[in-house]
């Protein structure tokens, strides 16, 4: 996994550092408020895929916070392996607990409750996420941060996995597809694998943007007092 990013100013990689701070701790506020939604909303309805969905919201956030809290170093780039893998743990994470949820439901033939409120909160789930998802992927590539990028993944695995459980719903409501949402389920933890080893395998990645934007204040001068 390669990211190529053109030389940025110093003003310009403290404006992307900034907008990318922003757009996780969105991320984290929304990814908190539907955690305590979906799980509540799942536990009403007896619902496994909800109340998955809500703990998979709380991988989320253990994500976001991790880029949060590199982006809030004085020289990001050099953190950029470790916060790698905490990312791909939590898509291993995500991964073992879709699978596990989705083949017990299958098993049990577990009935599902209508939720107009887990409905609610995972339609708005694929509005929202998209959005947050495309902000932070564009500022990373532009910055050169795999972690930003891979963070930006995840998030989009969350609407992948906010339409798969809002289908299973929504079909489980009208047809009495009790097994829709746990396959669905299955499809996405693949998903989350691919990724995680993505971000797993991207250490080799960061150590090069790291050294490529530690070296640049060399050939700038007057730029270089501000990064170190």
């Amino acid at each position: 996994m390669s990211i190529d990013a053109p030389p940025l100013s110093a003003q310009r990689r403290d404006t992307l550092q900034r907008r990318i701070r922003w757009i996780v701790f969105a991320t984290i506020a929304y990814n908190l408020i539907e955690a305590v939604v979906a799980i509540t909303a799942g536990s009403l309805a007896s619902s496994t895929a909800l109340i998955a969905f809500g703990l998979d919201s709380t991988i989320e956030v253990l994500s976001a916070a991790a880029v949060a809290w590199q982006f809030t170093r004085r020289d990001p780039e050099r953190w950029e392996q470790g916060t790698l893998r905490v990312i791909a743990v939590a898509f291993f994470a995500l991964a073992a607990y879709v699978t596990a949820t989705s083949v017990l439901a299958l098993i049990l033939h577990g009935d599902v409750e209508h939720s107009a409120l887990g409905i609610l909160i995972t339609a708005l789930s694929v509005l929202v996420m998209p959005f947050l998802s495309l902000a932070e992927r564009r500022a990373g590539r532009e910055l050169g941060s795999a972690t930003a990028v891979a963070d930006s993944k995840q998030t989009l695995i969350c609407t992948y996995l906010s339409a798969a459980v809002l289908a299973g719903l929504v079909l489980n409501s009208l047809l009495g597809w009790w097994w829709a949402d746990a396959i669905a389920g299955l499809v996405i933890a693949g998903f989350a694998v691919r990724e995680g080893i993505e971000a797993w395998r991207g250490d080799a990645c960061a150590t090069s943007v790291g050294m490529l934007l530690e070296e640049e204040p060399e050939h700038d001068g007057e730029d270089a007092s501000p990064l170190r």
